[in-house]
């Protein structure tokens, strides 16, 4: 039997157990399947004010359409049709199960209990009964599905709600809201100090562990501050941390918030704050940190200063503990920082330039799906002294790219030295005066240094999400 009828069977079985099992949520059903069935909020049609809650409606309908969304299968119902306990309403177009009992052996005698634990409705359903040889428990697979919290459908439908109006929708391109599912960099894909692990593996037990933390009065963790040059892996770190930990990933750009709209600044600040808040449990991860002190040692206009003295005050006013939000700064400029910005964090970690170690294991992690010949990651990291993660994956992508325009898919090392050589050449130029006597050149070398990090933007903080590694 094909891996697409295994995979309907399932699908089907899941809505009819869900659908008759009420003490089930929808933190039972995997991913795939509640966004299939989610349904937004929206005004209720009778005299009332209230709103119809967003979420997941029983009874679940298997169809056509629904099983195709969830299972990935072109065709479910041609996947299934020459089973006995299967059947199909021609009118509905619904997908039912005949002989409920045939279809649970007919699957659990397919299946091992890995692929049970993927899915919490099923795990209870086998689990609670005797003759179904299965080892595993509801608990476990609950704990092993991702929280609908952290699903898109469910951030989307919260930003619904709270964004209600033009004014918020402009707010929404000051922030930037990730699912866990959206982040492509997971902790096991960096290269990391030992300090910045043993940071991380302390907030993660926090995070695991608040409740304990809010028992014995612990509230003052949860701040973390990245420090370091722009390409060392600071927004990547946090973006991995979410991704492995199944939080959102809220982001935002001081600069962005105070340049786009003056008088609202302090507004947006408010809002962005509320926004994790509501989306909690997230990582709230504000970069430019820098920006706050530029600010308020500057006689910029009153209302980015309002703006900061609010963006401080927010930080005093949000917690792990409390809130479930954990908040991240980065600044590529830690000397800038002064003392009110540096005591709202309890946690500071370093993000230094890659030494010599750090560059080879680097390279043998960004080159895992490369074919290189006699590739020696040691002499590349000699090579490369006082080059970002950012930096290194630039020169790889040179070197891949040079050898396509000879045809080759295979690089050696002589491929990856030339494009050590050629970075170095194009990155000097950030520190040309382009066209003699004309002070704008300045500012495009400095584009031009900048982009060559491999953001393909202008600004420095933009690196970060190049590191990767």
């Amino acid at each position: 039997m094909s891996d697409a009828a295994l995979d309907v069977v399932e699908f089907v079985l899941t809505t009819s157990v869900y659908s008759d099992d009420r003490t089930l949520d929808e933190n039972d059903l995997p991913p795939s399947y509640r966004q299939v069935f989610w349904t937004g909020g929206s005004e209720s049609s009778d005299d009332t004010d209230e709103r119809r809650r967003a979420g997941i409606s029983r009874p679940l309908s298997a169809t056509n359409s629904t099983a195709r969304e969830a299972t990935g299968v072109d065709r479910p119902w041609e996947a299934i049709s020459g089973l006995m306990f299967t059947d199909r309403d021609e009118f509905s177009g619904t997908i039912t199960l005949t002989q409920e009992e045939m279809a649970e052996q007919w699957f659990v005698d397919r299946v091992d209990d890995e692929r049970l634990l993927e899915n919490p409705t099923l795990a209870k359903h086998f689990a609670a009964h005797d003759e179904y040889d299965v080892d595993v428990s509801h608990e476990a697979a609950r704990e092993q599905n991702r929280p609908i919290q952290a699903d898109r459908v469910w951030i989307d439908g919260l930003l619904e709600e709270y964004f209600d109006d033009e004014d918020d929708e402009e707010m929404l391109d000051l922030v930037d809201v990730r699912a866990p599912e959206e982040v492509d960099v997971t902790l096991d894909d960096l290269v990391l100090t030992e300090g910045q692990e043993a940071e991380i593996d302390k907030i993660a037990k926090a995070i695991e562990h608040r409740d304990y933390l809010a028992e014995i009065g612990l509230r003052e963790i949860g701040k973390l501050l990245f420090v370091g040059p722009p390409g060392t892996g600071k927004t990547s770190t946090a973006q991995a941390l979410a991704q492995d930990m199944d939080l959102p990933f809220v982001e935002v750009k001081l600069s962005m918030i105070t340049s786009q709209y003056l008088g609202e600044t302090a507004k947006n600040v408010d809002k962005t704050f509320e926004v994790a808040k509501r989306l909690s449990p997230c990582i709230l991860f504000i970069d430019e940190f820098d920006f706050v002190a530029k600010t308020r040692r500057s006689d910029e206009h009153a209302a980015l200063k309002r703006a900061v003295n609010t963006l401080l005050k927010s930080i005093d006013n949000i917690s792990l503990i409390q809130d479930d939000v954990l908040l991240i700064g980065a600044t590529n400029h830690p000397d800038q920082l002064d003392a009110a910005a540096w005591r709202r964090f309890d946690e500071i970690v370093n993000f230094p330039k890659p030494d010599y170690n750090m560059r080879a294991d680097i390279l043998r992690v960004i080159t895992r799906q490369m074919r290189i010949d006699e590739f020696d990651p040691e002499l590349i990291a000699e090579a490369t002294e006082g080059l970002t993660g950012s930096d290194l994956r630039m020169v790889l992508r040179e070197a891949v790219l040079e050898a396509l325009t000879e045809d080759r898919t295979m690089l050696t090392q002589d491929d990856l030295l030339n494009a050590v050589e050629e970075f170095e050449e194009r990155d000097n130029l950030k520190n040309m005066d382009m066209i003699e006597g004309d002070h704008e050149a300045l500012v495009a070398g400095g584009d031009v240094g900048k982009a060559s990090d491999g953001s393909g933007h202008s600004h420095d903080h933009d690196h970060d999400h190049d590191h990767d590694h």
